[in-house]
């Protein structure tokens, strides 16, 4: 259902150092790149995340309330994206672990200040 999500950021170049090495865990590449938005996908026919620069011109700023959540294949990549985000420089929002039922998941922050989660579904 959804195609693709951005993030605003005010340093494209340092956003895109950072979910380079994040999304390249999940093997997502680049999509495309101009001056004002990089976007990464694990295919065409894959949901994608950009970064952007707001097109007003004006700063971007964190949604409250908002959140993206990138799907993992297991604990063990919850785990690893969550700590690479960290080496990255994000900031801790919720380690990893158990939330309900058969959820497993870990939230974090990036460079500005966007909130991720990266969840997986186990079958315990």
């Amino acid at each position: 259902m959804i195609g693709y999500v951005t993030l605003g950021t005010n340093d494209l170049e340092r956003a895109a150092r950072f979910y380079d090495a994040l999304l390249a865990e999940l093997g997502a590449k680049r999509g495309f790149a101009t001056d004002r938005v990089i976007s990464w996908s694990t295919g065409e026919t894959s949901p994608g995340l950009g970064v952007i620069k707001p097109f007003d011109g004006k700063a971007a700023c964190v949604g409250n309330g908002t959140m993206v959540a990138l799907a993992c294949d297991s604990p063990d990549t919850v785990e690893r994206l969550y700590r690479r985000a960290l080496e990255l420089g994000g900031t801790d929002e919720g380690p990893p672990g158990k939330r309900f039922g058969n959820f497993y998941a870990a939230y974090f922050r990036d460079l500005d200040g966007n909130k991720l989660n990266a969840f997986c579904f186990t079958s315990e």
